[in-house]
């Protein structure tokens, strides 16, 4: 072959797989310039400060986790496999729980984010993504144990008788510890039975209570109005202190009557679903049940419920029965 014909191609050069890409520049306001944004606005909402702080913290570690791996980590730039990645990260951290709410509060964050118009396109944070808690069976205190804690309040003393209107008002309409902690003598309203109480956002409420529970009022008042801190304006008053009986007071009388009675992990939070049941189970209409509860949705009322309607299913059952009426 001649040398004429021969054509010489120039070696290639390898382009180095190793460079690095140039970070692009973010497309929106970073997320840590806009959390203090998102504060004053959770606040203008009123939302409780417990919330606030629990939104404001998934925020910030959200914010953190992106940029100490470089990700993107501006208001448009974030994307669901960004949001994935922190999910997948914390389920190891901190456990499948703390993944699952870190989900609901980004939801929230980047809701907010679009209506401020600081976000153009559809929230990175989906519904398929959230992560599937296994669901646990409900601990609903029976007949027999509420009785069982009555019983040992028994008396005409002053911790006995503040002890079973605490108690009896649990009972009767599954009342926060919150808003039982934080009623004061005018929200009393023995006559129409029913007791005022604030909900969550500054909200109030009549929740009402039965004749017993009224009596079992009315037998502490009288009682209270002996002591010399009468004067004071919360309805509920320690045995030693005289004075307000907070929260963890409620919650610490509740645990000491417990073990009195034999009744393992007596907490407040128990008494709410245990009261929506058997209101339910007596025949009351779960629109009552719900507006006695003081809860704002039907999702609410079946979250506590319905673990439980099977067994109510079989109680009524046994009324009408086709076969038993032949």
């Amino acid at each position: 072959m001649s040398e004429n014909n021969v054509i010489h191609l120039a070696p290639r050069t390898r382009r180095s797989t190793r460079s690095k890409r140039k970070p692009q520049p973010p497309a929106g306001t970073p997320l840590n310039a806009l959390i203090s944004s998102w504060e004053l606005a959770l606040r203008s909402a009123n939302k409780q400060p417990i919330t606030i702080k629990l939104y404001l913290r998934t925020a910030r570690l959200f914010a953190a986790f992106l940029e100490e791996r470089e990700l993107p980590s501006d208001a448009e730039g974030v994307t669901a496999d960004e949001v994935r990645a922190f999910l997948v990260h914390e389920r190891e951290r901190a456990g499948l729980s703390t993944s699952a709410s870190h989900h609901a509060y980004l939801g929230v964050f980047f809701n907010w984010l679009i209506a401020e118009e600081e976000r153009s396109t559809f929230s990175p944070v989906l519904k398929a993504d959230r992560p599937q808690l296994k669901r646990k069976a409900r601990e609903y205190l029976t007949l027999a144990e509420l009785g069982a804690l009555l019983d040992v309040c028994k008396g005409s003393d002053f911790a006995s008788r503040r002890d079973t209107a605490i108690i009896r008002i649990f009972i009767d309409n599954g009342m926060r510890v919150g808003g039982l902690s934080g009623l004061h003598l005018d929200d009393v309203d023995l006559r129409n039975r029913r007791l005022r109480i604030r909900l969550k956002g500054g909200d109030e409420h009549w929740a009402p209570i039965g004749a017993k529970t009224a009596q079992a009022i009315d037998r502490y008042l009288r009682v209270r109005a002996r002591l010399a801190v009468a004067g004071l304006p919360w309805l509920w008053l320690g045995i030693k202190s005289g004075r307000h009986l907070t929260k963890s007071g409620v919650q610490e009388m509740l645990e000491r009557r417990g073990a009195q009675a034999g009744v393992e992990n007596v907490h407040p939070h128990r008494f709410r679903g245990t009261s929506a049941h058997e209101q339910l189970a007596a025949g009351a209409p779960p629109d009552v049940v719900r507006r006695v509860l003081g809860w704002k949705s039907e999702a609410m009322l079946r979250h506590y419920t319905e673990e439980l309607a099977e067994e109510r299913a079989r109680e009524a059952h046994a009324q009408f029965s086709p076969s038993d009426r032949l």
